[in-house]
């Protein structure tokens, strides 16, 4: 039988890697202020579906580099997930767009 071995070591924990996560989590949660205070504040228009779509992209930026560790890869992989990312919003956008035509032909 195999003698089971009961040495526990425990591992002091990383204070850089802790820090890390605090300031991440503390811009995502100022970001996060930041579309309260606007959704509160402003009346509804371009300009601020503009801010909240930016700052969308900005939350979801710090998300995926740090958490999904994407942004410590090489470049090649960070654009082969980016690009065509976009070209999916450009998408959506343009079926947004032609979507809308019919409404011109209808009427």
């Amino acid at each position: 039988m195999e003698q089971e071995n009961t040495n526990v070591q425990v591992i002091p924990a990383d204070k850089d890697k802790i820090k890390k996560i605090w300031r991440v989590a503390s811009i995502l949660a100022a970001v996060t202020i930041v579309e309260f205070i606007i959704a509160f504040t402003i009346d509804a228009g371009g300009f601020k579906t503009f801010v909240f779509i930016f700052l969308t992209i900005v939350k979801a930026f710090y998300i995926v580099a740090e958490f999904m560790h994407l942004g410590h890869e090489k470049k090649s992989l960070i654009y082969s997930v980016i690009l065509p990312m976009l070209f999916v919003v450009f998408l959506i956008f343009i079926l947004m767009y032609q979507g809308s035509a019919i409404f011109n032909v209808l009427y």
